[in-house]
């Protein structure tokens, strides 16, 4: 079972997996979605990688780094978080709403499309 944080509760969870390490943002949306709405990362890594491309490139992830995934309204990043862990990954969550729940509880600034 992935567990699901939103947007706003965000802030608990990094304070919760705050490490030597920063926490990791995933975000899985696609090239195109990442230049319409981004994230500024604070607190946290951010790392794009598309859901597409993921399991070739699972090696660039660390399974003992929390990590956080993200999408357009959190379907997509919660089948990455899914496959996360069924890949030994055990600090995994969805951001639940995604990046337009983030625009409307953390960030207005960050556009909606």
């Amino acid at each position: 079972m992935v567990e699901q944080v939103p947007p706003a509760q965000l802030e608990d969870w990094l304070a919760r997996h705050n490490g030597p390490d920063l926490p990791m943002v995933l975000d899985v949306r696609e090239p195109w979605e990442q230049g319409l709405a981004s994230i500024q990362p604070q607190g946290f890594e951010l790392r794009c990688i598309a859901m597409g491309e993921l399991a070739s490139r699972l090696q660039e992830l660390d399974p003992d780094h929390p990590v956080a995934c993200l999408c357009h309204h959190g379907v997509r990043s919660m089948h990455v978080a899914a496959f996360l862990l069924q890949q030994g990954f055990e600090q995994v969550v969805n951001i639940t709403g995604g990046i337009d729940a983030w625009s409307r509880e953390r960030d207005p600034r960050v556009p909606r499309y």
